[in-house]
């Protein structure tokens, strides 16, 4: 039986068309918001027990990225999905304007800093990507990265994706898991978010007229997202695009995808040796022994 997640996943991205992707796509579940919610405690908790055997084990990392237009729901997917999931035991790291001191390395050391141990799981919300979507769509912002003039060449993007694309191959064959999610929202859910947020107190400090600025290059977003999965999507760091108009069936896909790549890795407890086990039951003799005296 195929994972909720499979449609969505792309491995070989050569004939990927983001306009054949629906942002309210789901013909092929038979799933209602309810039943979504019903659900989710139990991925929930899926999750939570694979995540413990993962940090026990500690030999395998996990790495989640997320990207996406303003609104389209990362911090809400992040929350909910990863709600029962020991903080020992995950590391979120959230990347906005590069700092000067970022500015003054490659676009890949920022976020090679904050990459997970063994045993963990890594979530970035946004990622080194952002210097092939944000970057691209705004040029200008390469002179922020006080590249050599002849490294600026029409050719840059392509060699973003093959050093992106090598980098993940490096990281899986160290023994990390990856899987990157595009959560795909159409254009006029966005506008009637960003109205939600106007409209509700709690939540107009996420707004700023940047993001109204940023939806007259929706095109150009558009086509710089296509390009990047079709160059960066590959079997060991696949995309997930997920249907995103819908919080509840991005939260349903989400969770999916991450608890079929953490079963795959067939994750078991650390199997007690022979001394091993002596040591726990002398400890256990001792505690006993330690028990108060009843009067």
């Amino acid at each position: 039986m195929s994972s909720p997640a499979s449609p969505f996943v792309v491995t070989d991205g050569r004939h990927f068309r983001l306009h054949r992707m629906d942002p309210r796509g789901s013909s092929h579940l038979s799933l209602s918001k309810e039943e979504a919610a019903a659900q989710l405690p139990d991925a929930v908790a899926r999750l939570a027990a694979l995540q413990e055997k993962l940090y026990a084990h500690s030999r395998w990392g996990v790495l989640l990225i997320f990207q996406a237009m303003d609104a389209a729901g990362k911090d809400s997917v992040i929350k909910h999905v990863l709600s029962g999931v020991n903080p020992q035991g995950c590391q979120v790291a959230a990347f906005k304007v590069p700092s000067s001191e970022e500015l003054n390395h490659d676009f890949l050391w920022r976020t090679t800093a904050r990459l997970p141990e063994r045993g963990r799981i890594g979530v970035f919300n946004r990622s080194y990507y952002e210097e092939v979507l944000v970057a691209r769509v705004h040029p200008e912002l390469l002179d922020n990265q006080k590249l050599p003039a002849e490294l600026v060449t029409a050719q840059i993007w392509k060699e973003r994706f093959e050093d992106i694309a090598a980098f993940e191959r490096h990281l899986a064959r160290s023994g990390f898991v990856i899987r990157k999610f595009f959560l795909n929202v159409s254009k006029e859910e966005q506008r009637q978010r960003f109205l939600k947020r106007l409209e509700e107190p709690a939540k107009r400090w996420k707004f700023s007229l940047g993001d109204v600025r940023e939806r007259e290059r929706w095109d150009d977003y558009m086509r710089a997202y296509e390009d990047m999965i079709r160059h960066t999507s590959s079997p060991d760091a696949p995309w997930i695009v997920v249907p995103a108009d819908r919080k509840w069936f991005a939260h349903h896909v989400v969770a999916a995808a991450v608890i079929e790549a953490l079963e795959q890795l067939d994750l078991k407890l650390p199997t007690m040796r022979a001394p091993q086990r002596r040591d726990l039951e002398r400890a256990k003799g001792e505690l006993e022994r330690q028990a108060p005296k009843r009067s």
